[in-house]
């Protein structure tokens, strides 16, 4: 089983939003990505480099209720009050070769597993019934794809690059237990404080962090 950084999700309250505030924070335009017909979303995005991308995504104010929770606890009113606020780190995303042993082996609940489509190309995402992120966003989502160039590979790269998924927390032993469980203890630095998840960048304007 191999597991390695698929994408990354930056929550905002609008897409205008969130690309006014990478603009300024990034130097960089996040191109348009899609629509998730099934979450009733939209995002942005660019490649992140190691095919790995970049995400902006939020509610779809176009798009009918989907009938269920939204992912990324997008629907939840206390992500709602803070991406109010700005554009947030919301989760990570791990793209891995088996998800089933992934679910198998989990010390935590990561949800169901949910089937998507578009175009030639599927994937199956962990996404909890409720619509909450693993541990807060500091543990994973898993994606599996269908066989085929990973997606980054057709997005724009405009230079920005992941540096490292840094994630704090009041008791880091119990984090990294979990992750090494997991088996994506490698891909995330843990250490000691309040509660968070931020992701190191390499941008047109230097490095940046968005937390």
């Amino acid at each position: 089983m191999q597991n390695k950084i698929d994408h990354f999700a930056i929550g905002c309250s609008s897409l205008a939003a969130g690309i006014l505030e990478m603009e300024d924070k990034l130097g960089v335009t996040v191109p348009g990505g899609s629509k998730h017909t099934t979450m009733s979303t939209h995002n942005c995005v660019m490649q992140a480099g190691n095919e790995s991308f970049f995400e902006l995504i939020a509610i779809d104010p176009e798009a009918p209720d989907p009938g269920r929770v939204r992912w990324f606890s997008l629907d939840d009113p206390a992500t709602q009050k803070r991406l109010n606020e700005r554009p947030r780190a919301l989760t990570w995303v791990v793209n891995t070769t088996d998800l089933d042993q992934v679910l198998a082996n989990s010390p935590v609940d990561l949800g169901e597993v949910v089937d998507f489509a578009r175009g030639d190309r599927s994937w199956r995402l962990t996404v909890p019934r409720d619509g909450s992120l693993p541990g807060s966003g500091l543990l994973p989502a898993f994606i599996e794809w269908s066989p085929g160039p990973h997606p980054s590979t057709g997005q724009q790269d405009l230079g920005v690059r992941l540096q490292a998924v840094r994630i704090s927390h009041p008791d880091p032993a119990r984090i990294v237990s979990q992750l090494k469980s997991l088996n994506v203890d490698h891909l995330a630095d843990v250490s000691e404080g309040e509660a968070g998840l931020a992701f190191a960048l390499k941008s047109p304007r230097g490095s940046v962090l968005l937390d």
